[in-house]
């Protein structure tokens, strides 16, 4: 039996999409591994760091969310958006370090989600740099919280390695989730998975769920 064009077209991109999500993360990790294995003290900060943001669920709805809305812009969004988030994380972990004063943090991982997963479920298609700039202003909030526990690392630079490589990851599987647009009926399913993670930031503002 033949497969549907469509079909084919979804399985066909999976790979060079998951390609070039991996390729980003490991650009973006490649300098800290230098120090790291230089250094040769690993464990103890890189499993931390790895685990660290796959342990909140409000940190993964989000990631998650980045890379389904990346998806469902496609083009250069699919990869601009999963980039995008790490890097401006990043300066928002440096701000954490550094002890500078950000308000409303857990408010601004909460409205993260819910932001978020409102695009997706209102399929919202704004240009590419106004995207980058939405998501890098969020993932401002999730830098900062995740500064601030930074410095209590066992190896700070292996810690960021490992949360870079599970961001990098999270984002993957976002993209991978999105790609469901490209099937007949992927459309409404990811529009309501969209729903479904704005109904949890909804729960994460209001205290009904707690990360």
């Amino acid at each position: 039996m033949t497969m549907p064009a469509t079909i084919l077209r979804a399985r066909r991109a999976v790979p060079a999409t998951l390609t070039a999500a991996a390729a980003a993360t490991l650009l973006l990790a490649a300098p800290a591994t230098a120090h790291v294995l230089g250094s040769g003290r690993i464990a103890g900060g890189l499993e931390a760091g790895f685990v660290h943001p796959i342990m909140g669920l409000d940190h993964v709805l989000a990631m998650l969310a980045v890379g389904m809305w990346g998806a469902q812009l496609g083009g250069r969004a699919i990869w601009i958006l999963p980039v995008c988030f790490p890097m401006v994380m990043a300066f928002g972990g440096a701000l954490g370090v550094a002890g500078v004063p950000f308000p409303a943090v857990e408010t601004g991982i909460g409205a993260s989600v819910l932001i978020l997963g409102a695009a997706i479920a209102l399929a919202l298609r704004p240009p590419v740099p106004v995207s980058a700039a939405i998501v890098g202003f969020l993932a401002l909030f999730h830098g900062y919280a995740h500064g601030v526990e930074l410095p209590d690392a066992t190896d700070p630079v292996a810690f960021a390695l490992g949360f870079v490589v599970a961001t990098g990851l999270i984002h993957a599987a976002g993209i991978l989730i999105g790609l469901v647009i490209r099937l007949p009926w992927g459309v409404q399913a990811l529009r309501g998975a969209g729903a479904a993670i704005g109904v949890a930031g909804i729960g994460l503002l209001t205290g009904l769920i707690v990360a």
